[in-house]
């Protein structure tokens, strides 16, 4: 009932306020006409029975951190260092849920060390988290950066595999995995964890290939 008081006290308001401005009597019949069309539109297309609903603007969260994710990288990446201490600028970032601002972060740290492969993947890490787990164009560069800088280290071929098992492109990420599986040390968790992965998307891939056409 609010939503009908107002529009008829709106449009009161301006017929009055045209009557005092002294328009010609025709003028004064198609101005009325128009405020009756907009009432007449305003019942038709709004809800002028539900009551107000002011809405709250959410505050950007850090639930979808992974904090895991992130000393996983820690161990297999940067501990020291420049490429460190942005990652720990970026990540305090992302922990507030303001990854656009956590991926800027690594871009400013890479004007200065454009060649630190470390960097790199921490930004394609950022993109994908800004993204909502999409391998974006972006974050797909920054990873291939960080392969060309560091094409023997374990944490590019590790996080880009992990970030394409999450969007869905199985076969990539088990191109990347393989080599790096077998490459891993007897007996570590990284290795035993790779195998592990692997053998799921050996299932899934011949689970896709069994009921294909």
């Amino acid at each position: 009932m609010t939503g009908w008081i107002i529009a008829f006290a709106l449009a009161g308001v301006a017929f009055v306020a045209l009557l005092l401005i002294g328009l010609p009597r025709a003028a004064r019949e198609i101005t009325a006409a128009a405020l009756l069309l907009g009432l007449a539109g305003y019942a038709w297309q709004g809800h002028p029975g539900l009551a107000g609903a002011p809405r709250a603007v959410a505050a950007p969260s850090g639930e979808n951190f992974d904090e895991k994710m992130a000393e996983r990288r820690r161990g297999l990446a940067e501990r020291f260092g420049p490429a460190a201490q942005w990652m720990m600028l970026s990540d305090g970032l992302a922990r507030q849920g303001k990854t656009k601002e956590a991926a800027n972060v690594l871009l400013s740290g890479l004007r200065d060390s454009p060649k630190d492969a470390n960097l790199w993947l921490g930004l394609g890490n950022a993109l994908v988290a800004h993204s909502d787990g999409v391998v974006s164009p972006g974050a797909d560069f920054a990873y291939r950066r960080a392969l060309e800088l560091d094409p023997k280290g374990p944490a590019p071929r590790y996080f880009y595999g992990l970030a394409l098992v999450r969007s869905g492109q199985l076969q990539a990420a088990l191109d990347l995995w393989a080599p790096l599986a077998a490459s891993a040390p007897e007996g570590s968790q990284v290795k035993a964890e790779l195998e592990a992965s692997i053998a799921r998307i050996d299932m899934v891939l011949k689970a896709g290939a069994t009921a294909g056409p």
